[in-house]
């Protein structure tokens, strides 16, 4: 059995078998190969439809929350000041209550004098804060 015609003719059956289990193994993994290929191909042509619009969307989107911050600190600095003059008229009219009723102290006390004066006159004009003409 050392035949060498025998071991190369041997030798050459099991490489050939050995190609052909690999190439009955690989034929479906490249069809799996190519239907996943054009999975992808139709997934990017889906992207390419669909991704720029919704960029588009997307930075309208940051557009207009830009525009509505900006009214929002608009609104914001508005209603500040309509606070600050409120409270600007509030110690405005505290101020005038303050006035008004020091005048009505003054004007009570000078309607009491004028009483007194009028239930009384001989006693107002002999009074030390009188003066004589």
């Amino acid at each position: 059995m050392i035949d060498p015609l025998f071991w190369l003719g041997l030798s050459l059956f099991l490489v050939s078998f050995s190609l052909f289990a690999v190439l009955l193994v690989t034929i479906p993994t490249l069809q799996e190969i190519s239907r996943a290929a054009r999975s992808a191909e139709k997934l990017f042509d889906t992207l390419n439809r669909e991704f720029p619009p919704t960029l588009e969307a997307i930075r309208l989107t940051g557009t207009e929350v830009g525009e509505l911050t900006n009214e929002i600190n608009q609104g914001i600095d508005s209603a500040t000041g309509v606070v600050k003059q409120v409270d600007q008229s509030l110690v405005n009219a505290q101020r005038q209550v303050q006035q008004a009723q020091q005048t009505s102290r003054g004007l009570v006390a000078g309607v009491k004098a004028a009483w007194q004066v009028w239930r009384n006159p001989s006693s107002a004009r002999n009074s030390p804060n009188s003066t004589k003409d």
